[in-house]
């Protein structure tokens, strides 16, 4: 963060000092809430969770290097009391953002966030010092934090924002105001709290709504939806995707043997070549994405190819691609997944495994509502369209409706499976794998299904899945 004082800190989020010998002391450090990420200059942000009362770390951050706590009671050591620790950190993240002086980038979709967000961050590091959000911490404390790590060296801050009502974003741009923002998609994840995709599309696009007169707004041009908010910004339109009518597009797509897409970047400046080293045909439309934004912040084509070119995965569990010494592939994309997020995964699978066996390891699709039955059926069918060796569909019901959906669309015999849990999925796998087979392991964040592939990987015992 900015060199702040104490005193300072306390007037912007409107708080009283408590315990401070001398208000003029300045953090210099980072804002964390983790005590475990506490180091010399340190805010540590005290909330109350379900489980854990960061109050209680107090002295213990205090000791290791922390300047202060901003808190909602006062804990017998410096600290910054205020009503609401979450709004306090909101108005901080809003004030430093102000004195930074660096171009915001927010981005949000309903897939695909994450990994476009690490790819703008790659490119654009190789132009300036960049700040971007770590993992998918894209909520209303995530956000903050993350802009409050900025420097004054930063010059690109780069944050993913995430919605699960409408107004969410509309409160995070608030936050930290961007320049340009980016819309990749409207799709079904988190249809089931919306209500519909309509909703979805109301949501997402309040990051345009937010865009200042010269900022710009990145629009995915192959999504009817995201085209359509063109009419909701003041803001300068640039439209990414593989329509004739983007300003940023691709062209001659096609897949390296290793399922890698290799495609001829176009831009307003001009075109080169990019061959990447993440896997699927899906990952093209977010380096569009991320080419877009590099182009209005003033990078020529071939610096984007390059940077795309080099750019790798900075997110555990997507698409995480590891070769067994067996040569059995081991593609942990466990972190999340959505009906489009599946489809993409199960078609990078097939691509990766030309002439060898696939094994597609799903798990449960959260957050669907009324539509879940029929979103799991149809991935269970298209599992078989694309002819998946085999599907190991894990868990509870969910799980059900994947196998039954392969069922119906004439996967019969042992081409799937339904199995009780990851446990079972390993054991399944650890008897029948075979040198050269590919495995791709699937679900919502909440199945945990990640530890399939940590197990394979790792060797293991029976138990060990369960322990986890």
């Amino acid at each position: 963060m900015i060199a702040l004082s104490l005193a300072e800190i306390a007037e912007v989020v409107g708080g009283q000092t408590h315990d401070i010998p001398d208000p003029s002391v300045q953090v210099t450090g980072p804002v964390v809430r983790d005590s475990r990420e506490v180091e010399p200059g340190t805010l540590f942000a005290a909330f109350v969770g379900e489980r854990v009362d960061g109050h209680d770390f107090a002295g213990k951050v205090v000791e290791a290097g922390a300047v202060a706590v901003l808190a909602s009671r006062p804990v017998g050591v410096p600290a910054i009391v205020v009503a609401d620790v979450q709004t306090a950190l909101g108005a901080l993240a809003r004030h430093v953002v102000r004195r930074l002086g660096a171009t915001l980038v927010a981005l949000t979709g309903s897939a695909g966030k994450t990994s476009t967000k690490d790819l703008i961050a790659q490119v654009l590091r190789n132009k300036a010092p960049t700040v971007f959000t770590p993992g998918s911490l894209n909520n209303e404390i995530g956000l903050p934090l993350t802009a409050l790590s900025a420097t004054e060296e930063t010059k690109f801050l780069v944050l993913e924002m995430g919605a699960r009502g409408i107004g969410h974003i509309r409160y995070l741009a608030g936050l930290t105001p961007p320049k340009v923002g980016l819309v990749l998609n409207v799709g079904t994840a988190h249809i089931g709290e919306f209500g519909g995709r309509e909703q979805i599309a109301q949501a997402k696009g309040e990051l345009v709504e937010s865009l200042p007169e010269d900022g710009a707004a990145i629009l995915n041009a192959d999504d009817p939806l995201v085209r359509a908010m063109a009419s909701r910004t003041k803001a300068k339109v640039i439209l990414f995707g593989e329509s004739d009518e983007a300003d940023v597009r691709a062209e001659n797509v096609r897949l390296t043997d290793s399922g890698q897409p290799s495609f001829m970047l176009h831009t307003p400046s001009g075109c080169s070549d990019v061959t990447m080293r993440l896997y699927g045909e899906h990952h093209v439309s977010n380096a569009l994405a991320a080419a877009a934004v590099a182009h209005e912040l003033g990078m020529s084509a071939e610096e984007i190819a390059t940077a795309l070119s080099e750019a790798g995965s900075l997110s555990r569990w997507r698409m995480e691609v590891t070769e067994r010494p067996d040569g059995v592939t081991v593609v942990n994309d466990a972190y999340n997944a959505n009906p489009e997020s599946m489809r993409a995964a199960l078609r990078a699978l097939v691509a990766m495994g030309k002439g060898r066996r696939t094994w597609a390891v799903l798990g449960k699709m959260a957050e669907l509502g009324d539509e879940a039955l029929a979103e799991h059926d149809a991935v269970g069918r298209l599992a078989v369209r694309l002819n998946v060796s085999k599907l190991v569909a894990v868990g509870g019901r969910e799980a059900s409706w994947l196998q039954l959906g392969a069922y119906n669309e004439g996967s019969w015999g042992e081409e799937s499976v339904h199995v009780s849990d990851a446990q079972a999925a390993v054991d399944l796998l650890r008897s029948e794998l075979r040198p050269g087979d590919v495995v791709l392991v699937k679900a919502s964040r909440s199945v945990g299904l990640e530890s399939v592939a940590e197990a394979l990987l790792a060797g293991g015992t029976e138990g060990e899945v369960a322990a986890r």
